[in-house]
Formats: structure tokens, sequence, C-alpha cells
């Protein structure tokens, strides 16, 4: 009988993983619309990774490189700053190698990736008052560098210095080549730690590849300069007073673009109940500047999405009517632009098909 364990030669071997970290990688790539000259939008769906997220691509290389470098030694404590998604690759990662994890977070997290991470066996360290709901990225790394200062064999990874977070990509650009029969000609994602962005961009061009790389940050975020101030979107961008990381390479930027909360929650929202598919609120920024451009780009360009987590930890959030109206951020004028952008691009497939016949 073929398939059994222990199967002998000729027979099919099984398709069976043994960690789950196993399961990291080869995402597969959603055609979202196209235009009549054949230019498409695909987006990359990193919520097919375990825990949801691109981030435990970047979780475990920094691990894998803290171990080869000495600075995590068996048995060890990893320590980090996160606003959830590192974190709970960080908690897969340090189960399957035998680390305690501490998560530093703040009020401004997903309460569902919160609840995911103690779920996973990590130690939550908050920072901020009760009822504090605003991003704190420098007290979370201050805090958590302290904590790891003050214990043998704990480990601060830093993600937003950490070379070993954009390395974690490679693999994802990879995966991108192997998928598509031509180039990237844009890739078109939000910028948090900026490492899903860059460290893909980078591997692309090594590979050869002309992509133009076009970062995406809310309003409010100070990456690419302009006024600071608060913004709602999830684990992206940096808010006034916090540094810009190392890992955001300018050198390989070719354009920066800020998108309003509004704008990024809408389109979250109305993709969801168009096609089935739950976005996090940084996709739908992401999403949204490449669904305002895509007409004008060259005909039959090739336009890629990094799709970091789905909008399940955001169910509290983006798909929370009251809570978007309590933020002043429940906009159905928002929602029926963006419905109208997919009703156009769907209406031109349907005519270019028809012309083709």
């Amino acid at each position: 009988m073929p398939g059994y364990p222990g199967a002998g030669v000729g027979e099919p071997a099984e398709n069976v993983v043994h960690r789950v970290s196993d399961l990291i990688g080869r995402t597969p790539l959603l055609e979202l619309c196209r235009t009549a000259g054949g230019t498409r939008l695909l987006l990359k769906l990193e919520q097919f990774n375990p825990t949801g997220s691109a981030k435990i691509r970047m979780a475990r290389s920094m691990v894998l490189a803290a171990e080869r470098e000495g600075r995590l030694p068996p048995g060890g404590h990893i320590v980090e700053s996160t606003s959830g998604n590192t974190g709970l690759g960080l908690a897969v990662i340090a189960i399957e190698r035998g680390y305690r994890f501490t998560a530093v977070v703040d009020g401004h997290a997903s309460r569902d990736k919160l609840r995911a991470l103690a779920a996973l066996g990590a130690n939550l360290v908050y920072v901020g008052g009760a009822g504090d709901d605003t991003p704190s990225p420098t007290a979370r790394e201050e805090h958590a560098a302290a904590l790891a200062a003050a214990e043998a064999g704990a480990c601060f990874f830093d993600q937003h210095n950490n070379p070993s977070n954009a390395a974690g990509y490679t693999a994802l650009a990879a995966e991108l080549c192997a998928d598509l029969a031509g180039d990237v000609d844009y890739l078109i994602s939000s910028v948090g730690t900026g490492g899903s962005l860059f460290g893909t961009a980078r591997e692309l061009r090594r590979r050869g590849s002309a992509v133009r790389v076009i970062g995406v940050e809310p309003v409010g975020s100070i990456v690419f300069g302009g006024p600071g101030g608060p913004y709602w979107q999830s684990g992206t961008g940096t808010p006034p007073g916090a540094p810009i990381g190392h890992t955001i390479d300018y050198a390989l930027l070719d354009e920066g673009v800020k998108v309003s909360d509004r704008d990024a929650f809408a389109t979250a929202r109305v993709i969801g109940r168009r096609i089935g598919l739950l976005l996090g609120g940084s996709v739908g920024g992401a999403v949204y500047v490449a669904l305002c451009r895509l007409r004008d780009l060259r005909p039959g360009a090739t336009v890629v999405t990094i799709a970091c987590d789905g909008g399940e930890k955001y169910l509290d959030t983006v798909s929370n009517d009251e809570w978007l109206r309590a933020k002043g951020l429940l906009y159905p004028a928002a929602e029926r632009a963006v419905a109208e952008l997919l009703d156009g691009y769907a209406a031109e497939a349907v005519s270019s098909a028809h012309e083709t016949r």
C-alpha cells in the first residue's frame, strides 16, 4: 500500500513535515485584478505561513543567526519588543529550539495577537499605562534591551536594526522568481521594520530583476519624511519620536508613499466582502496604493504586494464598525471608492476577454 510509513523503494514518499517551522514559505500568489492592458496586481499571501504572518521568516532567520554568532546559548532567553507578529514567530521558534521567550508589548497591539502569544507560552511584559493604546516602540525596545542586559544567556534581537531580519526574506524573493514566468516589475508593500520589502527587493535585484520598489507607510509615520502624528495601522511605519531602524534601506527605495488609516482600512474591509480574503490594515494600505496606480503603469506589468498578514487578527479593530466609529475612521464613501476601483478593473478584464475572442 503506497504512502504508509516506511514505504519501500519506488513507492510514493509521504508529504509530512515534523516541525511547525518546516511549513514556513512556499506561500501562494493571488491575482487580485488586472487592467485592460494586462497589468496585473498579485498578492503574495503570507498569512499562509505558520502564525499567519511573513514575520516568522525573519524570526527564524534572527534566531539561527544568533546561534551561529554565539549570542544565544543553548537554553537561553529570547527577549524582543514586538507589536505581535514578530513575537508570534519567535514564540514558535523558541518552542522548537528550547528557549524561553519574553515579548515586550504595549496596548497598541492587537488583542488577538497578545492572546495568541500567551497561548504559545510567551511571557508578556507590558510598557505604557493601563488603557494606553498608542504605539510605544521606543519604550518597548529600551525595556527589552534592559531586560536582556540584566540576565546572562538572554538575547535582545533588536529587529529594526538586525541584518538577519531582511535576510529572512531571501527565500520569499526566490519563491516569486520560481512562481512567475517573467520579472516582478513593481514591488509595492508596507514598511514596518523594512525587512520584508527591502529583504525581498535586495534579493530580486541580486538575481537581475529591474523591480521598482515602492514603500507604503501610514500618514503620521516618519520613515519617508513629513510631519509625524498618530495612526492606527498596526505593525507598520515609525511613529514620531522613534528612531528609524537600519533595516530601512533607502538605497533600494524608488518611492515612498503615505496612505491614510481611512483608505487602508476601507480597502481591507472591501476586499474581505468582495473576494472573501481577510487582510490586515497595513496590507490594505499597500493594496490601496497599488489599486490607485495600476492603470498608470506600463501595459503587461506585474505588480506584487506582500500581504504580510491576514485580517483575522484585527476583528476587534479593522473589521469592527464600533471601533472605527470611535476613532473617526468609519468612512462608507472611502469603501465605495475602493469598490468602484475593483469594479472598474473587473469590467476591464471582461471587456479585454471579449476582444481577444
